[in-house]
């Protein structure tokens, strides 16, 4: 039985604990959050903390990391220092030396490391990326996630602008696909971005948008926009072009943008070559519990079966460091090498 830490008890942080609580496996030993939060009647009973501190004095086999990006890589080390393996949202960290430090910790210490990436685990977008494997490349990548936010949702976005920008946030996720797509270095990242509402920060923007380039010449397009003012026109584009043909989601009917569940669900693959189209149907997809069970079963079995996590690890640092890029370039008008920076 792995004895489970949940840290963070927002969106992601509750789904996750509720996934180790059904878990035949996991056993929570305790839940952290700062504030009080009301929690779903299965979680009411396990012990709360408020601070991190507090909470590894239960001394943990697994920390569940979910609280804020400016936390993520001190908690990650401060857990595997002290014995315990680690899942940590996304994103691993708000600079490369840190999501650095963290990689080389789960190394030194011999603790596995497990970054959020819920969409390797969904298998739509497992197809996806084989199906654009198979066409071959160089790519063209069209990928976007923009969130028509009002209300509670609004505010959310506002407290994690607080310390990272929607391109950092959410593009990660996307990236990584691009990433295992070409599965080539990145070379440059030019962004651009705009800051749409004063109820952010003046240094933070709530919308942005970058250009990639890899090194086997593929190319990529990601955009991310937060808050009341967005447009739910074209809010999903997913779209890998080849000189082969093109891969695409084809959903039509995603709901509204703040949905949780429409940002991970695909529907229907659309697979276009010379010879003519065809369409993968996903059928039974899952909704965003059953993305977390996966997710947070992949950590448990990493931990039983001894599963090399080198690669995710280097991924996760990969796909960062080209988002971090992007919020440079935006900041400083200029694009970014990224050659000294690959890993």
């Amino acid at each position: 039985m792995i004895r489970v830490l949940i840290a963070g008890l927002g969106n992601m942080g509750l789904s996750h604990a509720l996934a180790h609580h059904h878990h035949p496996d996991a056993e929570i030993v305790g839940l952290v959050n700062r504030s009080p939060v009301d929690l779903p009647k299965a979680l009411e009973d396990y012990p709360r903390f408020a601070s991190f501190d507090e909470g590894m004095t239960t001394k943990p086999d697994l920390v569940v990391i979910a609280t804020y990006s400016d936390s993520h890589a001190d908690y990650a080390c401060q857990a595997m220092e002290a014995g315990a393996h680690v899942f940590v949202e996304k994103p691993l960290s708000t600079n490369v030396a840190d999501a650095r430090r963290v990689t080389e910790t789960a190394q030194r210490t011999k603790r596995k490391l497990v970054v959020g990436y819920i969409l390797r685990h969904h298998p739509s977008w497992v197809r996806l990326i084989e199906e654009s494997r198979t066409l071959g490349g160089p790519y063209v990548f069209r990928l976007n996630l923009n969130q028509q936010s009002s209300g509670e949702a609004w505010e959310t976005h506002k407290a994690l602008m607080q310390t990272t920008s929607p391109i950092v946030d959410c593009g990660v996720h996307y990236v990584d696909v691009m990433c295992q797509i070409t599965n080539a270095l990145p070379v440059r990242v030019h962004g651009m971005g705009l800051r749409l509402s004063d109820e952010i920060a003046p240094d933070m923007y709530n919308y942005g948008q970058f250009q990639v380039i890899f090194a086997d010449g593929s190319v990529g397009w990601y955009e991310a926009g937060w808050g009341p003012m967005m447009s739910e026109t074209a809010f999903f584009v997913k779209d890998i072009i080849s000189p082969n043909g093109s891969v695409s989601i084809t959903e039509g009917n995603k709901g509204a943008s703040a949905d949780i569940d429409g940002h991970t669900k695909v529907g229907g693959i659309l697979i276009h070559t010379a010879q003519g189209d065809r369409t993968v149907r996903m059928p039974d997809e899952p909704g965003h519990q059953e993305l977390c069970d996966a997710e947070q079963a992949y950590v448990l079995r990493a931990i039983a079966e001894d599963i090399d996590l080198t690669r995710h690890m280097s991924d996760a640092v990969q796909s960062l460091a080209i988002c971090l890029a992007a919020d440079e370039s935006i900041r400083t008008g200029q694009p970014v090498s990224l050659v000294e920076t690959d890993t």
